[in-house]
Formats: C-alpha cells, sequence, structure tokens
C-alpha cells in the first residue's frame, strides 16, 4: 500500500516540477533580459539599420546611374571605339586576329553537345579560330561521348582541341590555365569562354572581339545571360529576378562608372596579355573569375560590359544545384575579399575612388552586409524585438526602406513584379545559406574550398525546339531534411505566434508566411507549379 500511495503521489510531483521549471526559466529570463538581452538587442538592431542605410544608399546609387546612362545613351559602343572587322582583299583572313575558345566541361553529357556546336558555329575564318574542349570528366562513358563529338566536327573542317588532365587540380581554373599553355594556344591573342550549358550566337566574336582590337586597354568583355528554362518553375524565375538585377544594374554600373565589374567566369572574351600580367588563372578561392578580374584590374586594364550581347544558358532546377552554387558564390567572394583587401588599399596603379568602389561597394556592401543583413534583420532581430517589447524598430527601417529596397531589386524583371512577395520570402530562406558561406569565406572554415559543379539537366533542349513544358505540380522530398532551416522556421513560428497573441507591431503574417518559407525548404522542396506569366 506505501508502494502504491508513493505512485499515486508521483503525477502531482512531476507537474510540480514542470510548474518549477516554467518559474524558473521565467526568473531567469526577467534576471537576464534587463542587464543583457535588451542592450544586445538594441545593438543588435542598430547594426541591422547601419547596414540597411548602406544597401539603401548603394542601391539608389546604381539605380541613379542606370537613368543617367539610358538618358544620355551611354552605350559600350559610344564610350569605345568599335568598327566592325572588315575583309581584306590583300591581307585575306590574316586580317581577322587568331581567338581561342576554351570549353571546360565535368561530365556534361546532358549538354556537351549543345555547347561544342554551338561555338563550333560561330562565325569567324576557319584558320583564326580554335577550339578546345578541357574534358575534366571522370565518367568514362561521357569523356568518350565528348571526344566522338569532338571528333565529328573536326571531321567538318573546324579546328578542334580535345584536352584531358590527369587530375582535377584547381577545378575550372586549373583546367583554363592548363589549355593556354598549348603550344597552338601561345599564337591566340584572346580567348572567349564558355562553360558547358553556354550557347553563343554565331555572331558573338564579330560584336565582341572589335572592342579589344580597337582599345588596346580593355582586358575584358562581358556578354549577358540569357536564361532558357526561367519558366521551368518558380525557383527558376526567382533566380531570374535576382540575375537580372545583377546584369541589367550591377554589371552595367560598374563598366559606365569604373570600368570594372565581376567576371561571370563564362560568356566573356578575355585579351591573353592581360591574363597573363595579372598572373594568369589561381585556384586559392571558389570564385577564379572574381579574383582574376579584381587582379587585372589593379593593373590598370578597363572592362567593357554589353548588355546586348547575349548568350543561353540554364538556371539550376534543383534546390541542391541551387543550394551548391549559391555556397560557392557566396564563400569564395568573402574569402577572396579576405585575401586581398590589403593588396587593393596598397595598389598604386589606380585611383582611390576605384579602390573605395572595390573595396566598399563591390565586395563590403554587395558580397558580405548584403547576405548577412537579409538574414540576420529580417529572420533573427526583427522576430526578436516581438518577444522584448521594450526594443523597437523604426517604422523607415523595418518597413519603408526594405520596401524600396525590394523594389530596386525587382525592377530589372518587370514581368515578374507579381511574384515580388514570393521571391523575397525565397531569398530571406537562401539568406541563411549565404550568410554561412559569407562566415566560412572570411574565416576560412573547412568547406571555404569546397566545389560543386552545378547540375545541368538540358532541359532548355526542349524550349530550343519550341516544346513548351506542361503545367505540373512536381514536389520533391530531399534525402535529408535541412534542420537548420526548420530550426529557424520553428523560431519565426513561435515569434509569429506570440505577436499575434501579445504583440503590438503586427508583423505576425510576415512571420508566418516566412516560417513557412523555412519549413518548405526545410523538408527538401525543390518545385512548384509552373509559371507562365
Amino acid at each position: 500500500m506505501e508502494r502504491l500511495s508513493s505512485a499515486a503521489i508521483i503525477p502531482d510531483s512531476f507537474i510540480g516540477a514542470r510548474d518549477d521549471i516554467f518559474m524558473q526559466f521565467g526568473l531567469v529570463w526577467n534576471m537576464i533580459k534587463e542587464p543583457l538581452i535588451i542592450p544586445l538587442l538594441r545593438m543588435a538592431v542598430a547594426m541591422c539599420l547601419v547596414m540597411s542605410v548602406m544597401i539603401f544608399a548603394e542601391r539608389l546609387y546604381m539605380g541613379v546611374v542606370i537613368i543617367l546612362v539610358h538618358v544620355f545613351g551611354r552605350k559600350p559602343e559610344k564610350r569605345y571605339k568599335w568598327e566592325p572587322i572588315k575583309d581584306d582583299v590583300e591581307l585575306g583572313s590574316s586580317n581577322y586576329p587568331m581567338v581561342l575558345v576554351q570549353i571546360p566541361m565535368f561530365n556534361e553529357r546532358e549538354v556537351y553537345q549543345l555547347s561544342i556546336g554551338a561555338c563550333c558555329s560561330l562565325t569567324w575564318p576557319s584558320d583564326r579560330l580554335i577550339i578546345q574542349v578541357l574534358d575534366d570528366s571522370t565518367d568514362p562513358t561521357c569523356k568518350a561521348m565528348v571526344e566522338r563529338e569532338c571528333q565529328r566536327w573536326a571531321g567538318k573542317g573546324i579546328n578542334i582541341k580535345y584536352e584531358i588532365r590527369d587530375n582535377r587540380t584547381g577545378y575550372k581554373s586549373g583546367a583554363l590555365k592548363e589549355g593556354l599553355k598549348r603550344s597552338y594556344a601561345k599564337n591566340c591573342d584572346y580567348v572567349a569562354i564558355f562553360d558547358a550549358d553556354f550557347q553563343p550566337e554565331p555572331d558573338f566574336l564579330s560584336r565582341s572581339i572589335p572592342f579589344f582590337v580597337h582599345n588596346p586597354n580593355v582586358a575584358l568583355v562581358q556578354a549577358r545571360w540569357r536564361f532558357v528554362n526561367n519558366n521551368e518553375c518558380l525557383m527558376t524565375r526567382f533566380q531570374e529576378m535576382s540575375l537580372d538585377y545583377h546584369f541589367k544594374i550591377e554589371q552595367e554600373v560598374g563598366s559606365s562608372t569604373h570600368a570594372f565589374f565581376g567576371f561571370n567566369g563564362t560568356a566573356g572574351v578575355w585579351r591573353i596579355a592581360a591574363i597573363n600580367e595579372a598572373g594568369g588563372w589561381k585556384d586559392r578561392t571558389t570564385v577564379e573569375d572574381m579574383d582574376l578580374a579584381v587582379r587585372a584590374s589593379l593593373k590598370g586594364w578597363k572592362f567593357v560590359y554589353l548588355g546586348t550581347l547575349q548568350v543561353k544558358s540554364e538556371l539550376p532546377s534543383t534546390f541542391k544545384a541551387f543550394r551548391h552554387q549559391q555556397h560557392r558564390w557566396s564563400c569564395g567572394p568573402a574569402n577572396l575579399f579576405k585575401k586581398m583587401v590589403m593588396e587593393i588599399i596598397t595598389n598604386k596603379k589606380v585611383s582611390v575612388w576605384q579602390k573605395v568602389h572595390v573595396i566598399y561597394s563591390f565586395f563590403f556592401v554587395r558580397k558580405i552586409i548584403a547576405h548577412i543583413f537579409a538574414f540576420f534583420f529580417y529572420c533573427i532581430v526583427l522576430p526578436a524585438t516581438i518577444l522584448v517589447p521594450e526594443v523597437t524598430v523604426p517604422k523607415w527601417g523595418g518597413v519603408y526602406i526594405p520596401t524600396i529596397i525590394t523594389l530596386l531589386n525587382s525592377v530589372g524583371t518587370p514581368r515578374s513584379i507579381h511574384l515580388v512577395v514570393f521571391w523575397i520570402l525565397f531569398e530571406n530562406v537562401m539568406s541563411l545559406h549565404r550568410t554561412k558561406a559569407t562566415i566560412i569565406g572570411i574565416l576560412e572554415f573547412s568547406r571555404v574550398n569546397e566545389w560543386i559543379v552545378t547540375e545541368k539537366l538540358g532541359d532548355f533542349l526542349k524550349n530550343k525546339v519550341g516544346a513548351k513544358a506542361p503545367k505540373k505540380f512536381r514536389l520533391n522530398i530531399g534525402d535529408r531534411l535541412h534542420f537548420l532551416e526548420l530550426a529557424v522556421g520553428c523560431y519565426l513560428f513561435f515569434c509569429a505566434c506570440y505577436d499575434f497573441v501579445f504583440g503590438k507591431d503586427n508583423y505576425f503574417i510576415f512571420f508566418y508566411t516566412q516560417s513557412l518559407a523555412f519549413f518548405i525548404m526545410g523538408f527538401g522542396y525543390v518545385g512548384t507549379i509552373v509559371p507562365t506569366s
């Protein structure tokens, strides 16, 4: 009987213990809230407001510049001397400079035929053009397929070289570097680079090379990417919105004001002499293209962005591929900034204004602050102010400036303006991965040099032949749960509930929808209904 009575008392003791735990938690919270939590949160809010003003000023500046560029018609053809290269009866084809076209590949069985075919169809004298396929594939079947395709074009009279390596040292930069060491490459003046999913138009060289011929200080001509699978799913539409802003605004502004911008790694032409003077390709980061561009600019070379020259390409259409790509694009610049900031400061060949542009605008605000602010403000700090009502965020910092920044960011793709709310939610989720990658790049953690080739599915083949993808619902659960997204989603959901019951800021709708976005990504969602408008 004593045992039974003791057992009967146990549930009450558990209840008491539970109440004690909540009471103790409340006491501890009240003890640390005033001296610790509130000051730290106020400091975090102040830092986020400063970062928002920095981003707002940067976006506003670029908006003003792009308006002036269009009003005054500052096209590249007017800022630089440009004349088409004409046939010469006496000189013949020797009037054209020697051009090398490099196509780096790694297990690209879905797209290799399209990229090789497009490059072999470039309008340029055959004896002044060399196509170089740099195949680092580890799949023997894929390797054999690419080699046969090169042989097929060689049989048509195209000067095409198939190059392989024993190892993948340096990844893409290593392949490009080795390609330039070939004896036939040393006779070339310029090198055009196209990733395996890029398809240049036949007139690509005839429109880009004249900038080099008539302007000896030009090192790079960058073309704009055109996305052939942008309507495949909402995720590709969101990518289109972000990349359109990058090309139409950021690249255009950099080219028009400082003759500097980051090389996009593909769909561009380099003066080989500029590559050599800058120190050649380096594999110290995962953004070898940006690394080369910064080093060349510090030598005084000029860059030209040609927005009217567009090259077809494919966007990542799976969340896994997109995450890997964004990790590389966020980690690499942060790591490169750490490695080069002192070299930029001490450089003697460029002006102080250009140094400020590269360090502050190009690197610090766009590559570091923009990622960190988006995640910490919208997903951590702003929700925390709901739990600590003593700390408030002014309306201009929580509503007005973010709204203006969003509108400025979405001007690059007017056709998708109706998707801007969903785009914001998606970008906030991705800001988690970009922030993590940025921190890895700055602190040089283990994944700092992780290089995973972006998966290409070859879906643009259907678009090329005019077949429209049917509307369908595609929901895939990933191989594993993404616990970090789920954790942030739970935090936002709790803040939304708390704001709905106790809060006065009325942010709960935003927190609810943002938590839903994190839950969707956390469970491995990679597609949605195909948007056609």
